[in-house]
Order: structure tokens, then C-alpha cells, then sequence
């Protein structure tokens, strides 16, 4: 039995990372968090990664993970671990949003009208299933050394 989306508990008020701070200009507000947390939400880096970001088929995911990894390496060329983290983050939610939508058609998890229970996987399109593989780049952005001790030490340091 499945307790259903996150998102209906969601409290804005607790949510770490907040609309309408400039990360790059306050990285000390930064949180690097679970997963793909506050990837939807961090400017500037939102309005610079996010417009690459596509799962459509594989010559766009390929091309977007492409395009993001580089943002990833540019990133931490410049020292800027907030930027880095999140380019990551878009990898990983590429991967997480192309397996969604190959598991589930129309990548739709919870029946909303029966209580958001779990609606069957298997029904979703092979063409997600490929992109997904093409997105797994976010395990080779995670595995850089240099992202690693930055985001080990940032971690130590902020949270």
C-alpha cells in the first residue's frame, strides 16, 4: 500500500530552497539535499539548464545530456559547486522523468480520482526506456572526483 505523491503534504514553508533567491549570488543559501531537490526552483541555474533539458526520444535526450553535462564541467571549471550540483540534478531528473514515463503511460504514477493509488507499470512507451539510458550521464557527473570533494566538503560546511 502506497502512502501516494509527496506532493500532497508538500509545506512550502519547509522546503529549503526558496523562489526568489540568486544562488550564484548567495551560494551560502544553497542546501544540495536529496536527489533532485529544488532542481525546479534555483535560479539562475533553472533558467540556464532547464531550457536544454528534453527526454522526448533519444536523439533529444542525447543531445540534452549532452548539452547539460558540459554545463556540469564548465560548472566546476569555474569552481561554482551550486551550478554543478544542480546541472547534475536536471542529469538525474532526466533519467528519473524518462523511466517515469516508460513505466507509466503518459508518465501519470497515481490515479487521482481512486485515492492516487498506484497505477499499473509496464504501460508506458519504449522510446522513455531508451532516453533514460541516454540520461544515465547523471552516474558519471556524481562519479567526478572533483564534484565529489566539493560536494563531500559542502556538505560538511552548509548542509
Amino acid at each position: 500500500m502506497t502512502a501516494g505523491p509527496s506532493y500532497l503534504n508538500f509545506k512550502t514553508e519547509d522546503y529549503p530552497w526558496k523562489p526568489g533567491v540568486n544562488y550564484r549570488l548567495h551560494p551560502e543559501a544553497y542546501r544540495v539535499g536529496k536527489g533532485e531537490q529544488g532542481v525546479l526552483i534555483c535560479e539562475p541555474y533553472k533558467s540556464e539548464i532547464g531550457p536544454h533539458w528534453r527526454f522526448k526520444d533519444v536523439a533529444a535526450a542525447t543531445n540534452s545530456s549532452e548539452t547539460i553535462y558540459s554545463l556540469f564541467i564548465e560548472y566546476l571549471s569555474n569552481g561554482d559547486f551550486v551550478g554543478a550540483d544542480m546541472a547534475r540534478k536536471y542529469l538525474q531528473m532526466g533519467y528519473t522523468r524518462a523511466r517515469r514515463y516508460a513505466n507509466y503511460k503518459g508518465g501519470k504514477k497515481y490515479d487521482a480520482g481512486d485515492g492516487y493509488a498506484l497505477l499499473k507499470r509496464g504501460t508506458g512507451e519504449d522510446e522513455k526506456a531508451k532516453a533514460a539510458q541516454i540520461y544515465s550521464k547523471w552516474k558519471e557527473a556524481e562519479a567526478n572526483s572533483c564534484y565529489a570533494a566539493l560536494k563531500s566538503a559542502w556538505k560538511k560546511e552548509r548542509g
